[in-house]
C-alpha cells in the first residue's frame, strides 16, 4: 500500500500547456508563409525582368521550364531535376548560369542555390539586367 501511495504522491512534471505549443506552431507557419511568399515574390520579379510572364513563377512544372530557359538551359533538363543526386548539380548548375545571365558572379549563383531567400530577393529587386550569357539552344 505504501508503495502505490509514494507512486501518486510523487511530484509530475507539467507538459507545456497546449496554448503555448500552438502558439509556437502558429509562429513557425507564419514564418514559412512569410518565406514562401517572398519567394514566389522574388521568382516572379526575376521572371518579368528576363521577359518571361510573372505568372509561370506559381505553375508547379512550366516555372521550372521557364527557370530552365531564362538559364540558358535546354528544357528536356527537366527529366534531369528528377534524378536523385542529379538534380543537386543541376540546381547548382542552373542557379550560377541564371546568375552570370544577370550579371552577377558564380559566387552569387552558388548563394542562390544555397540561400536563395536571400539571393534571391537581391536578384529579383536589386539593379540586375537581365543579360544572357548563356542560351538555350
Amino acid at each position: 500500500m505504501s508503495y502505490a501511495l509514494a507512486i501518486l504522491l510523487q511530484e509530475q512534471p507539467t507538459p507545456i500547456s497546449s496554448g503555448a505549443a500552438a502558439g509556437v506552431a502558429t509562429g513557425i507557419m507564419i514564418v514559412y508563409l512569410v518565406i514562401l511568399l517572398l519567394a514566389v515574390i522574388s521568382m516572379w520579379k526575376i521572371f518579368t525582368k528576363a521577359g518571361e510572364p510573372g505568372w509561370a513563377a506559381i505553375v508547379p512544372i512550366y516555372n521550372a521550364i521557364v527557370l530552365l530557359k531564362i538559364s540558358g538551359k535546354p528544357a528536356w533538363w527537366i527529366i534531369l531535376m528528377l534524378i536523385p543526386f542529379v538534380n543537386i548539380i543541376i540546381f547548382f548548375m542552373v542557379s550560377i548560369n541564371l546568375a552570370q545571365n544577370f550579371g552577377k558572379s558564380t559566387g552569387f549563383g552558388i548563394g542562390l542555390a544555397l540561400l536563395g531567400f536571400i539571393f534571391g530577393p537581391i536578384l529579383a529587386f536589386g539593379d540586375a539586367r537581365y543579360q544572357p550569357v548563356h542560351v538555350a539552344p
